[in-house]
């Protein structure tokens, strides 16, 4: 097996090639023949979020001064907006900023602004936003109901709830868009109460609406709640549910637990026509059924999916129920089967796929497929395959190797999880000298929990050092290290 550390070093690309040469063989360079602003409205129209054609028509714009004809302004704005959804989104602030010279005041419009204020919530600049907030002013745009409702939605992702509020409610017009803004907004920051009571001002509520709020239920783990919305939206308001909704539900009806719910959205889905068209809701349901605790329902369903509408996500779904089912052999038929289907494995798939043999004992078919990732898919361990690969052989008793792992992993990404995993191990085997060496590697990370040395206290009791243990215990009241007590939802 490789030394971890040396598998985490990033690898060098051999086939790199210089920003020029990459630049010019991507993209041809506009031509004369090209050159009509039509054609460059189709081109940005066409790939809005392409940096580098956006950087080749700002650079001809410039040089052949077409900013300053006809179409000046839809090719301003049009370059904005792309410049905004691209990789470097700060090149529209640079695109104003350079903006023809001398600008006459009407060369920038509500859409110049609505642009440039969304590109500050995407970015979360709100102290440039303020500043785009009182140039729309200036510019008469402080009751234009677009620009007014992207300053509310900038205002509302960088957090400044109050001054999104004050704006909110001192909005002359307000469209449905605007309330949809202000309610994501509040439920992006915990205020659910608040954006539960603005919810049911509104004048006239869309499905968007009622997803926002029900996704705000779910994210708080209120999931009655959520489902009570849900059964209100079809069951009084009589609107349709979309896909994003049926996305936005299924993990309140996963944390809750209740295979019967499931099975009534499966079929709910069925009817809709969501499960045969949309693979993120199969997926999701699959995810849902395994969770559930019904495994049966989770392959039957799975087997149900046609093939070619089976993506990554739907067999790392799947392998990850068997999973948490503790079935090793058949989550490694699931991943052999998924190779055969031509789909390239990812760190999702392999952490499922140590996961199962760690909870079945298969501890060579999980090292083998260890080496695999590394060497054949070229995937990278993070610390949670780390942790599970330490996790594995803690639990098949082979401590040296578990103890030897963990000690490879660099320091910038080891955590106390791992370590902790290990330490459990050590409890179980009854390992005292490497337990004492991980409880000393715990505190040096974190202060320690009362779990940490409840396991050392079982180890050194387990072997009769009865003083020990009893200093230990001494040492766990000294520190108020409290050990929370077990319970069950049963």
């Amino acid at each position: 097996m490789q030394a971890i550390g040396h598998v985490l070093k990033p690898k060098k690309s051999s086939n790199t090639l210089p920003f020029n040469i990459l630049y010019k063989s991507t993209f041809t360079p506009i031509s004369n023949s090209h050159n009509n602003n039509k054609t460059i409205f189709y081109l940005l129209q066409k790939h809005p979020t392409n940096h580098h054609l956006n950087q080749q028509v700002h650079s001809h714009l410039l040089t052949t001064g077409s900013l300053h004809h006809q179409y000046s302004m839809l090719l301003f704005n049009t370059l904005l907006r792309c410049y905004s959804l691209s990789d470097s989104p700060f090149h529209s602030f640079l695109l104003y900023i350079h903006s023809p010279s001398p600008t006459p005041p009407s060369f920038f419009d509500s859409f110049t602004y609505a642009f440039l204020i969304k590109t500050c919530a995407n970015l979360s600049y709100p102290f440039l936003g303020t500043q785009f907030h009182s140039l729309s002013i200036k510019s008469g745009f402080e009751s234009h109901v677009y620009v007014q409702t992207a300053l509310v939605n900038m205002y509302a992702v960088c957090g400044l709830l109050v001054d999104a509020s004050n704006l909110f409610y001192t909005m002359q017009e307000r469209n449905l868009v605007t309330w949809n803004v202000m309610i994501t907004g509040l439920v992006k920051w915990g205020e659910l109460e608040m954006a539960s009571s603005l919810f049911e001002e509104m004048p006239v509520r869309t499905v968007v609406s009622w997803t926002g709020i029900i996704d705000g239920y779910t994210r708080m783990n209120r999931f009655d709640e959520a489902l009570a919305l849900f059964r209100r939206m079809v069951g009084g308001d009589c609107i349709e549910p979309t896909e994003i909704t049926i996305l936005v539900i299924l993990p309140a009806i996963l944390h809750i637990g209740d295979i019967k719910l499931c099975k009534l959205f499966h079929g709910y889905g069925e009817k809709r026509g969501f499960n045969a068209c949309e693979i993120r809701v199969s997926n999701s349901l699959v995810d849902t059924y395994a969770k559930c605790g019904c495994i049966v329902s989770t392959l039957s369903f799975f087997e149900d999916i046609s093939a070619e509408r089976k993506n990554l996500v739907s067999w790392n779904s799947m392998i990850s129920g068997f999973a948490m089912h503790g079935m090793g052999k058949e989550a490694i038929e699931c991943f052999e089967s998924m190779e055969k289907a031509g789909l390239k494995p990812n760190q999702v798939t392999f952490l499922s796929l140590l996961n199962a043999c760690s909870h079945e004992g298969l501890v060579e078919e999980g090292l083998r497929y260890f080496e695999k990732m590394v060497n054949e898919s070229d995937v990278m361990p993070d610390i949670k395959i780390c942790g599970c690969l330490v996790d594995m052989l803690g639990r098949a008793g082979r401590l040296e190797e578990a103890e030897k792992v963990a000690l490879e992993v660099p320091s910038e990404i080891s955590n106390v999880v791992m370590w902790r995993s290990l330490l459990g191990a050590c409890s179980f085997h009854g390992n005292v000298e490497m337990g004492e060496r991980v409880t000393r590697k715990i505190l040096e990370m974190e202060g320690g929990c009362g779990g940490d040395y409840v396991l050392i206290y079982n180890i050194f009791a387990g072997v009769g050092r009865f003083k020990d243990a009893e200093r230990l215990r001494n040492l766990m009241d000294e520190r108020n290290a409290f050990k929370l007590p077990g319970h069950s939802l049963v």
